[in-house]
């Protein structure tokens, strides 16, 4: 049995660090295990410019810890007011290599989303001239489509007519859940691709509700039937290129999930890659888990990978059950209180 795990640090292609004082705990815990991430902009105003994006990174790296191994990159805000010179901002900025589609009134922060996708055509045409990736959060949200199925009808309604209207338009489909969207995009043409996060790769929609109502396994899109996390586990698992490392880890204070109203969101930056080893162990895929976290995700956004390596150790450890987060309030990390199998030496 393998007790050592070497790897190349990963990437991850879908992070939430929220901002402000969360930054204190959010930052240092991607930066301790990943060489970078894809920054997402959904704040509170969310992050619709360069220059905003700019901004909010000088935020972000006063707050990697000195020494640390850890390159944010970032994504713009797409909205109804998006222009197609910022687009041209975008191509021309490192630090910045893609926008952000959130249906208004999706999830977090989402109220500054597209409401008329067909009005956004124009910008469309520009990221697909210049080359710039639309990074989906695929959920349908008019009030009749039932919220398991917000992914699936997504799916058939905008994204596959979208790929198709702008086929040179390069398309990741975020955090996919169902069976239906592993396969689409396992089908699709050359330049869509897919993330994939830890909870939905461990958890059916069963362990929203063993024991009692869990909101910290509470995400959206929403954990999905046992049938499709098989599915995920097996795109994630068999090396297809199109498939990477998007943890959508997404901090709330405890006090926000344990509410009437709970937020959407799972905080999984503290045992990300762990969780992923988890997975692709139960998988007996573990071989493949370097190119999933770490090469393929680089590799669809024109990034080198890191060049530095990071070593999983065979080792039984509990999640912390909480973790300092703000001054009015802690954090709850996913899979908290429980025990995994590998640890980050």
């Amino acid at each position: 049995m393998t007790a050592t795990l070497e790897l190349t640090r990963p990437f991850d292609a879908h992070l939430h660090l929220r901002d402000g004082a969360a930054l204190d705990a959010t930052v240092p815990a991607s930066a301790r295990d990943f060489a970078g991430a894809l920054v997402m902009p959904n704040l509170a105003p969310p992050i619709t410019t360069v220059a905003e994006a700019l901004a909010y990174r000088e935020r972000v790296l006063a707050r990697v810890p000195a020494g640390a191994d850890f390159t944010p990159r970032f994504a713009l805000y797409l909205t109804d007011r998006t222009a197609p010179d910022e687009v041209r901002r975008v191509a021309d900025c490192e630090h910045v290599l893609a926008f952000k589609l959130y249906p208004a009134g999706a999830t977090t922060n989402s109220e500054h989303g597209v409401t008329d996708l067909a009005g956004r055509h124009a910008v469309l045409a520009e990221m697909e001239r210049q080359g710039v990736p639309l990074c989906v959060h695929g959920e349908e949200t008019a009030p009749e489509v039932d919220v398991f199925d917000r992914e699936r009808v997504f799916l058939e309604r905008t994204l596959a007519p979208l790929v198709e209207r702008f086929a040179g338009l390069r398309v990741v489909f975020e955090h996919v859940t169902t069976r239906e969207a592993a396969q689409y995009v396992e089908g699709a043409r050359a330049g869509v691709a897919a993330s994939l996060t830890p909870q939905h790769l461990l958890m059916s929609r069963n362990d929203l509700f063993v024991g009692g109502l869990r909101p910290h396994h509470y995400c959206l899109p929403v954990l999905k039937r046992e049938e499709h996390r098989r599915e995920l586990v097996r795109v994630a698992t068999g090396g297809d290129p199109r498939f990477f490392l998007g943890s959508d880890s997404a901090p709330h204070a405890r006090g926000r999930k344990e509410s009437a109203c709970g937020c959407a969101g799972c905080y999984s930056a503290p045992a990300a890659l762990a969780l992923y080893a988890q997975a692709f162990e139960a998988a007996e895929a573990l071989p493949r888990l370097e190119a999933f976290a770490a090469l393929h995700g680089p590799a669809f956004y024109g990034l080198a990978p890191s060049a530095a390596r990071v070593t999983l150790v065979r080792e039984r450890w509990r999640v912390p059950e909480r973790l300092d987060f703000t001054a009015d309030d802690a954090i709850v990390p996913y899979w908290a209180g429980a025990e995994l199998a590998w640890r980050v030496a």
